[in-house]
């Protein structure tokens, strides 16, 4: 059975570069850094990675069963991966009910919708209830058009979640939507009170604090070096190993990297991100005092929100693809098209043209074939099981990923284990040259494409039958941030 490389290629260890959102969170610790694990240790349950994804697999397994023994190691600090790092929007799959329907039939799509609406409320209670100070703000969403182009490419998706008896979502006139968004940029739009926003590196920081005080053991700076698969998996770290009865493998873009069995399962893509310095009187001017995100109907979405002390985040992903998935240095910097995103600010909200940016970042993304994370167990062994694939809207669906991952781990028959999602990954792409020079082909037809719509011209017809590949997963369905 193939095992993770004895050497991995990832360059492990503390990054030097803290994003935004992530270095606010680790100012206001106040407990000390989980020590790196030391020696030889056995967990009845070994989580690799500490991001959303395996916190939340953590603390589902310690609700269900509070005596189960659960360790998690994490290369870095909890959240330091692509969850500490992101724009914050709680979305759903409710945009994704096409495809939903294509891989998994009417019935399980309807609850896959509604069950990725229900894990905004579930977030929320659970920072309510364990005291999680995370700024969530379950304020909804709208998507919006910003061009001529744009307007009605919703129109079948909203039929389509009506006819399935899950439809959240309604239609706004041009007027309402551009008071939301604060920006007469919006042609038209459709707004969902079942989503919100969050500061995510409060938000896993908070998890980790929590899942710490229900007892499971975390061992921060501890990168997995190799993981034998035994009846009871050996994974080697830096100074110790743990001999664990099941492992779970949450490391998500990084598996690629890693794993030679998901190589060709995922593409990974940054997702860059820009945050003005704190305006709050402006904010209130600009209508953004509220806790709502937008994102306009592009392929590569625009995605902005306020935060509660004044800013405005703006972000759009699908700008640096990795060849070969290969975690990128670039991924651990400033954002390389800050510029072009503080422009874009500009366009939304000329009045912040004179309030400078706060920071920008960027993070890799794991984008699936079809857009919608896969589950399963690596190489059919029976007590190693993985989660990866969010495709740029994870901070929501990582709940029901934890759901997920926790039922795998417990042996139970519920509508998480009997659900197509884990099955594994649903398709390849293309193996590298072709993948990543098709990718840079693609992606620049897409920006010819919306740039002829933006200034009102047609594209060219190549253009659109390139732009088009990038949709192949789901007719409609739109991205997350």
């Amino acid at each position: 059975m193939p095992s993770a490389p004895a050497e991995l290629s990832v360059s492990y260890g503390q990054a030097e570069f803290r994003p935004f959102w992530f270095e606010q969170a680790l100012a206001r610790e106040t407990l000390p850094p989980a020590a790196p694990l030391l020696g030889e240790t056995t967990a009845d349950v070994c989580i690799v990675g500490g991001g959303f994804t395996g916190l939340w697999t953590a603390l589902q397994l310690k609700l269900a069963q509070p005596e189960l023994d659960v360790v998690i190691i994490e290369r870095d600090l909890c959240g330091a991966g692509a969850s500490g790092r992101n724009g914050g929007c709680m979305l759903t799959w409710s945009t994704r009910l096409f495809t939903l329907q294509r891989l998994f039939g009417q019935r399980e799509a309807t609850r896959l919708v509604r069950a990725s609406e229900q894990a905004v409320h579930d977030i929320s209670g659970f920072c309510k209830a364990h005291g999680i100070e995370a700024d969530v703000r379950v304020d909804g969403t709208l998507y919006t058009a910003t061009n001529q182009a744009q307007v009605g490419s919703m129109d079948e998706l909203m039929a389509g979640l009506t006819s399935s008896g899950c439809n959240s979502w309604q239609r706004w006139n041009a007027a309402d939507i551009q008071g939301r968004a604060g920006s007469v940029r919006h042609l038209e739009g459709w707004y969902s009170p079942s989503a919100g926003t969050v500061q995510p590196g409060l938000l896993v920081r908070g998890l980790a604090r929590v899942a710490r005080e229900m007892g499971v053991r975390i061992y921060e700076n501890t990168p997995m070096r190799a993981l034998k698969p035994s009846a009871k998996p050996v994974i080697q770290t830096e100074q110790g190993r743990v001999v664990a009865g099941q492992v779970v493998l949450a490391i998500n873009a990084w598996m690629a990297t890693q794993f030679s069995q998901f190589a060709r399962s995922i593409a990974v893509v940054s997702s860059d991100m820009i945050i003005t310095e704190p305006r709050p009187g402006l904010l209130a001017r600009t209508g953004l005092a509220h806790g709502t995100s937008v994102l306009d109907s592009r392929t590569f979405v625009y995605y902005y929100r306020s935060t509660p002390d004044g800013r405005i985040m703006l972000g759009k992903g699908g700008n640096t693809f990795a060849w070969g998935g290969k975690i990128l240095p670039e991924f651990d910097q400033p954002s390389a098209y800050a510029s072009q995103l503080q422009d874009a600010l500009h366009d939304f909200f000329p009045a912040w043209r004179d309030v400078p940016l706060a920071a920008s970042w960027n993070g890799p993304s794991d984008r699936s074939v079809t857009g919608l994370p896969f589950f399963g167990r690596l190489d059919d062994h029976p007590n190693i099981f993985y989660g990866l694939g969010y495709s740029g809207n994870g901070v929501a669906p990582s709940y029901m990923g934890g759901q997920i991952l926790a039922s795998l781990v417990l042996g139970l028959d519920n509508d998480w284990t009997r659900s197509g999602l884990v099955r594994g990954p649903r398709g390849k792409f293309p193996p590298e040259p072709i993948r990543y020079a098709g990718s840079l082909l693609v992606r620049d037809a897409i920006r010819r494409k919306e740039f002829a719509e933006d200034i009102g011209h047609a594209p060219s017809q190549l253009d659109c039958w390139l732009a088009r590949l990038a949709n192949a997963a789901g007719k409609s369905d739109k991205g997350g941030a």
